[in-house]
């Protein structure tokens, strides 16, 4: 009798240890949010594949984790939309109970989305939008900006190319926040560099007929065409100066944001020689390697872009974050995030600041030539290696309001 009595009491007692830990994580489950462009001009960098990359950061992390937390993935289409954003994003929070949102390519719209966050006191994670204004004058103290951003990409390669000579600039730029915000801090650094922009011009975003705005590139006779752009807007731009035989007559491309999915649809014959920043690369060491395999094989022999990575860092720490700090709400949470050193396979150590914007090395690329390419997916040379204190825009300079004068 007595055993079972002590028996019946180490139940009761697991039990209402598994009663209060079950209360600090709301409705028992994790709810995770991917939202990003599924079938248009961004499917390819994000779509899908960043819903992969956080169900495979999900089940690496249960692989190693006590806390036997139950975690959910849900995946949305915004359409590029800010209005069809926003509405995801207050139905997940108000209705589905989604504690976090993930990825969210497309400037305006993840604008729109970390105001709903803060808003409604949740976690917002960005992996696929560009602007800098998220870790500057739009920061949030619900917001972390993950993966890259348009003062990195302006000034690591922006940067280069006025170093290198290339030092007159024409912008093509998406008419849309994010191409404003990347024509803005590129040519704040071609200006820094010594550099001139001798002229810019602004097409819709998405586009397809890039002809007209092309001819005033080249007719600026400026030695570098800027294109402040991204996904299909820059395979078609790339494609079309091509056939207008632009860099032929000895103007370059300076592509500002170019992922490898960008060049895998081009092809090494017209991306060859592109020079452009990213901050990951499958073939760098043998953790990024062995992880983009994995990833291949759940995507359809697709390598992963840095936005995926992106989300698979992102999710990975988020929920150490979460058994760190024994709860799911998302102002906690991201003050947790803030407070915990990153660590993965994909970017390694890095920190996120008071501002919200992670930290890790940025890499300066170049497309190799037909003939240098190993295999597929096998794309990029290293030229040099941004070390994450001088990657991103210092805090001091971002007006960020949550960082202290």
């Amino acid at each position: 009798m007595k055993r079972t009595l002590t028996s019946a009491a180490v139940a009761a007692a697991l039990a209402a240890l598994s009663g209060t830990a079950a209360a600090q994580i709301s409705d028992g489950v994790v709810k995770i949010g991917v939202m990003n462009d599924m079938s248009g001009l961004y499917a390819d960098i994000a779509g899908p594949g960043s819903v992969t990359a956080a169900r495979m950061a999900v089940e690496d992390f249960q692989k190693t984790s006590k806390a036997g937390l139950k975690v959910e993935v849900v995946g949305a289409d915004h359409q590029n939309k800010p209005d069809v954003g926003s509405n995801i994003a207050r139905q997940w929070y108000d209705v589905d109970k989604v504690d976090a949102i993930f990825d969210v390519p497309t400037s305006s719209v993840a604008l729109a989305v970390s105001q709903i966050t803060r808003d409604k006191g949740k976690a917002f994670l960005v992996s696929g939008a560009a602007t800098s204004d998220l870790s500057g004058k739009a920061c949030s103290p619900n917001t972390i900006h993950w993966t890259y951003d348009t003062w990195m990409l302006a000034n690591g390669t922006g940067n280069a190319i006025v170093k290198t000579g290339g030092d007159t600039w024409f912008f093509l730029t998406a008419d849309y926040a994010f191409g404003h915000a990347l024509e803005r801090d590129t040519e704040a650094a071609v200006l820094k560099g010594g550099g001139k922009v001798v002229g810019k011009v602004r097409h819709p975003f998405p586009g397809t007929d890039f002809s007209s705005f092309l001819l005033q590139a080249q007719a600026s006779k400026a030695k570098i065409i800027g294109l402040a752009n991204a996904g299909g807007d820059t395979i078609n731009s790339i494609k079309q100066a091509a056939e207008f035989g632009i860099t032929k007559g000895g103007q370059n491309l300076a592509g500002l944001l170019v992922f490898i999915t960008d060049v895998h649809g081009l092809g090494l014959q017209t991306a060859q020689g592109l020079i452009f920043t990213e901050t990951f690369y499958w073939d760098l060491n043998d953790d990024t390697r062995a992880w983009s395999r994995r990833f291949a094989a759940a995507n359809g022999g697709k390598y992963p872009s840095m936005v995926q990575a992106g989300v698979y860092s992102s999710v990975l720490h988020y929920l150490k974050a979460i058994e760190a700090g024994k709860t799911d709400d998302g102002t906690k949470v991201i003050n947790q995030m803030k407070a915990m050193p990153t660590d993965d396979p994909l970017f390694g150590k890095g920190s996120i600041r008071p501002d919200g914007r992670k930290v890790h090395p940025a890499y300066l690329v170049e497309v190799k030539k037909p003939s240098e390419s190993k295999g597929p997916y096998d794309y990029y040379k290293i030229r040099a290696t941004i070390p994450a204190d001088q990657a991103f825009r210092p805090m001091d300079q971002g007006d960020c309001p949550l960082v202290k004068k």
